[in-house]
């Protein structure tokens, strides 16, 4: 595809106006695979307006003329997302903490069979998190299911262990590596139908894939506020539970948020009646100011016009990888198909790693790419429609191309840093 063909396609693109709402370093190409999405223009405001005068003028008063029912506020905000009640969305603590919690509860409701799976995309802390909690309250591993190959994940396999082992199920809606999307709505009716349910954790979705938990008769889910949705660093989780699963469940952190009455100060422990029992401590008001432009952003937009415009971009991603790269040495990691896609591309490389690090050192006069990596041999390019462009993509493949061709990735060597 032609370069001019390309920039015609941000001229035309209806969301090309949001770019404009987002902080930017005019030297760099940001594609991380949104482990941390860009800061909103407004967030600079808010968490400023919070310092300075809620918490510098007002102090204690701003729990009760603001603070307290900010969680709420942004709970409805997700409900809109997602298709929920604002009575089944909790938002704060981690998503670890999150699914913690939720597993827990589930695993001393007696609603299903004591028996943790997941399977092997999804994401690490996931996983260690149900390794924990099959060691403390099942006596037994949990069911890791294998898949084939890394790309996509077999839904037969997955199908016939819900029959087989029935029990609690955790994954992941698009896989972290893949970006494989899982068939959300067909895997929660077989898995109600074999006594089991689905905690999916929509992380690396939320935001970018429109979900739909009410159509897709989803029981519980949970995921973190800082990839798409651009919440900032170590933005607080949310937390969706069907409103008829709530009464069944039990916290296991009575933290005194959770309390049906936590400013009575009672002696013992009564747990709200609603979802509001998942609640723990106090609410992160600075990260919750902060990350509630993100979500505004995507209301705004149209979670629906994200989700067109991603798979176009992805799309044209793919195309220049079979036209550029792959007589290079690259292979595609991710679904061609763009119903099983999220919105991140990842190639692999024998020189992945250095490749990497090419990217991100830049060349004279032009920018520098920022992708991540992931172990063996996966960089990742997210696709954020509010703010990438077309032209952007293109331009990361071309670099690829130079890289490969000039074979300037040699000048680095294969020790693995911290954070990529």
């Amino acid at each position: 595809m032609v370069a001019s063909k390309i920039k015609t396609l941000d001229l035309k693109d209806p969301l090309a106006d949001f770019r404009s709402f987002f902080v930017h370093n005019a030297e760099e190409i940001y594609m991380d695979g949104n482990s941390l999405g860009r800061l909103p223009m407004e967030t600079k405001k808010k968490v400023e307006e919070t310092v300075s005068k809620e918490w510098g003028q007002r102090l204690i008063r701003s729990w009760n003329e603001r603070w307290l029912e900010l969680p709420h506020r942004l709970a409805t905000k997700y409900a809109s997302l997602l298709n929920a009640t604002p009575e089944e969305i909790l938002i704060g603590e981690s998503t670890s903490v999150r699914l913690y919690q939720i597993v827990q509860a589930l695993l001393h409701s007696g609603e299903y069979p004591l028996l943790l799976a997941t399977d092997n995309l999804n994401f690490p802390t996931d996983t260690y998190i149900l390794e924990g909690l099959a060691k403390q309250f099942t006596k037994q591993d949990i069911h890791l299911i294998h898949h084939p190959n890394e790309v996509e994940a077999d839904i037969k396999n997955l199908k016939e262990a819900l029959v087989k082992k029935p029990g609690i199920y955790c994954l992941s809606l698009v896989s972290y590596k893949s970006a494989f999307l899982y068939p959300m709505k067909t895997l929660n009716l077989w898995a109600a139908e074999h006594n089991s349910i689905i905690v999916w954790d929509l992380s690396h979705a939320v935001g970018a894939v429109a979900i739909d938990l009410k159509a897709a008769q989803c029981k519980v889910a949970l995921g973190c506020s800082y990839k798409y949705l651009n919440g900032g660093p170590g933005a607080p989780a949310f937390l969706y539970v069907a409103k008829e699963l709530v009464p069944a469940l039990r916290n296991p952190i009575q933290g005194w948020f959770g309390h049906e009455s936590p400013f009575e100060f009672a002696p013992q422990y009564t747990p709200a009646k609603g979802i509001q029992r998942f609640a723990v401590g106090t609410p992160p008001v600075l990260s919750m100011q902060a990350m509630e432009s993100g979500v505004d952003l995507t209301l705004q937009a149209g979670i629906k016009n994200i989700r067109a415009k991603s798979i176009q971009q992805t799309e044209l991603f793919i195309q220049l990888f079979k036209e550029k790269l792959s007589p290079l040495g690259f292979q595609l990691e991710s679904p061609e198909d763009s119903k099983k896609r999220g919105s991140h591309v990842t190639l692999s490389h024998p020189e992945s790693w250095r490749i990497c690090q090419a990217l991100l050192q830049g060349v004279p006069n032009g920018p520098k790419i920022i992708p991540d990596f992931r172990p063996p041999r996966f960089i990742r390019f997210g696709i954020a429609a509010l703010y990438t462009r077309f032209e952007e993509i293109h331009t990361v493949v071309h670099r690829l191309e130079e890289i490969v061709h000039s074979q300037s990735y040699l000048q680095f060597d294969l020790k693995k840093t911290t954070v990529t």
